[in-house]
C-alpha cells in the first residue's frame, strides 16, 4: 500500500478529526500550519512531526516547495480560498473542507485552477461517505427505486447545536463566515443532487432568523449567563450548565474545546471563556444574523424535484424520503434505519446500514463519514475509483452554486435559474 504524505493547514476540530485517522499505513502527516500553539503541539505530538515542519501560518508552510502528496485545508470558512489556490499552484492534491469558499466566484476559481493544474480535490461532503447515505445510493444504483422522481430531506440541526455554533460560535455571522445554508447545509444540497444524479436547474427558498434575537430576551436577563440569570434554571441555553455542568452530555467536551480554543481545557479556562467571549453570552443578545430555519425547493434537469428543510428547533439528526417509480425509501440517520418499500411486492425491507459491510462506527463523527472520505481519498489518488461516489471539486462546485442560488432566492424573493445565476458570475 502506498503511503501518502500529508500537510495539515488548520488544526481545529475538523483538522484534528481527519488527521486522527491518519496514523496507519495509508497517510503520514508530516507538517502542520496552525496559529494556536496548543493545537499545533497536539498535531506535532500525535504525528511525531519535527519542529521545522510546524508553522504558525499557512503562508509559511506554502512558501516552501511542495512537501507532500496532499494538503488538508481545514481553516475557517473565509480562510479556504487563498491557501487552496496557493496549494493548487504548487501541485498539491487537496482535501478541502466545506464550503469550498465563501463566495460563488471563488468556488469557480478553485475548480478552474485545479483543472488547469491537473490536481485532484475532494471536498468534505462527508455525508456521502457514511454507511447510511452510501447504502441509499447503492439501492438506487441497483434500480430498487426505478427513476427517482422526488426527494424530501430534513436537516434537524438541534437546538443546542444551533446555539453553540450558529448563535454563539464561529458561524454566527454571514459576513464573518458564510450564510447558514452554505455553512451547515451544503452537505445536504450535495446529498440531494447525488441521489437524484442530475443538475439543479431552478431553486426557490424561504427562511429567517426568528427566535435567537434581542426581542426575545427575557426581561432582566444579563448579557452573560454566568452573571446570574433569573431564568437560568429553566433556560435550555444556559452557558454555565452547557459548558461547566453537563458532563454527561455527548457534546460536552466539544463545547468546551471550541469555546476556549484549547484541547481539554480546565474548568477555570472554561469559566474565563464564559466571562469574556460570545460563548458565555445570552443567546438572545449575541451578534448573530444567520437564519434558524430555512426551506429550499429544487427542480432538476431530468425533471425530478426536491424539497429541503433546515431547522434548529429539534433534538437533531437527519431523515430523508426518496420516491421513485418502483419504490420508496424512508431513512432515519439518527436511528440508523432505512425502510425500502417495493411497489411490486407491497413489502417493506428494513435495513440497518451499519451491518451492510461498511464500518458504521461513530468514532470519527458524521456517522462514519470522516473515516469514509479518507478511505476514498486514498483510493482516488492511488488506485481506480468509481466516479459515482466522489465529491470531487467539479460536481461540488455545481452543488455549491445551487446553494448560493437558493440563498439569493431567499434574499431576493424570487425563483432563481441556476445556469443564469452562474452566467452572471462569469
Amino acid at each position: 500500500m502506498k503511503t501518502l504524505n500529508v500537510v495539515l493547514i488548520g488544526a481545529g476540530s475538523r483538522g484534528q478529526a481527519y488527521t486522527n485517522f491518519m496514523t496507519g499505513d495509508e497517510f503520514k502527516v508530516i507538517a502542520v500550519a496552525e496559529p494556536l500553539k496548543e493545537r499545533r503541539e497536539y498535531i506535532k505530538t500525535k504525528h511525531n512531526i519535527s519542529d521545522e515542519m510546524c508553522f504558525n501560518s499557512w503562508e509559511e508552510l506554502l512558501s516552501m516547495p511542495k512537501l507532500a502528496d496532499v494538503a488538508i485545508i481545514s481553516t475557517q470558512d473565509r480562510m479556504h480560498y487563498e491557501p487552496a489556490m496557493k496549494a493548487i499552484s504548487l501541485g498539491y492534491n487537496l482535501l478541502l473542507e466545506k464550503p469550498a469558499a465563501p463566495t460563488a466566484k471563488e468556488c469557480l476559481d478553485i475548480a478552474s485552477a485545479a483543472k488547469e493544474k491537473g490536481v485532484k480535490i475532494l471536498v468534505c461532503h462527508v455525508l456521502r461517505y457514511t454507511p447510511f447515505f452510501s447504502k441509499i445510493k447503492e439501492l438506487i444504483l441497483e434500480d430498487k427505486l426505478g427513476k427517482v422522481i422526488s426527494v424530501h430531506h430534513n436537516e434537524c440541526v438541534g437546538n443546542v447545536h444551533q446555539s453553540h455554533s450558529y448563535v454563539r460560535g464561529n458561524w454566527h455571522s454571514t459576513e464573518k463566515s458564510s450564510n447558514m445554508l452554505l455553512a451547515k447545509s451544503c452537505h445536504d444540497i450535495d446529498i440531494i443532487q447525488w441521489i437524484i444524479d442530475s443538475k439543479c436547474t431552478k431553486t426557490q427558498s424561504f427562511g429567517s432568523l426568528s427566535y435567537f434575537t434581542k426581542e426575545n430576551a427575557p426581561d432582566g436577563a444579563p448579557d452573560y449567563c454566568i452573571d446570574g440569570c433569573p431564568y437560568g434554571e429553566q433556560c435550555y441555553y444556559n452557558a454555565v450548565k452547557l459548558y461547566l455542568e453537563s458532563e454527561n452530555d455527548s457534546w460536552y467536551d466539544w463545547f468546551r474545546d471550541t469555546a476556549t480554543r484549547k484541547v481539554s481545557p480546565s474548568d477555570e479556562e472554561v469559566e474565563n471563556a464564559l466571562r469574556n467571549t460570545q460563548y458565555g453570552k445570552c443567546v438572545f443578545k449575541c451578534e448573530n444574523d444567520v437564519v434558524d430555519h430555512q426551506v429550499v425547493n429544487m427542480e432538476f434537469e431530468n425533471g425530478a424535484t426536491a424539497s429541503f428543510n433546515m431547522c434548529a428547533f429539534n433534538k437533531g439528526g437527519r431523515n430523508i424520503r426518496v420516491m421513485g417509480t418502483k419504490g420508496e425509501i424512508y431513512g432515519d440517520m439518527e436511528n440508523d434505519i432505512i425502510d425500502l418499500f417495493d411497489f411490486s411486492t407491497r413489502e417493506h425491507t428494513v435495513i440497518n446500514p451499519a451491518s451492510c459491510g461498511v464500518d458504521g462506527s461513530l468514532a470519527g463523527g458524521h456517522g462514519g463519514g470522516d473515516k469514509g472520505i479518507l478511505d476514498t481519498l486514498h483510493q482516488y489518488l492511488t488506485e481506480g475509483y468509481d466516479a459515482a461516489w466522489l465529491s470531487e471539486i467539479g460536481i461540488s462546485v455545481e452543488n455549491h452554486l445551487a446553494t448560493f442560488a437558493a440563498e439569493a432566492s431567499r434574499l431576493e424573493n424570487k425563483v432563481i435559474d441556476v445556469e443564469e445565476y452562474k452566467a452572471s458570475l462569469l
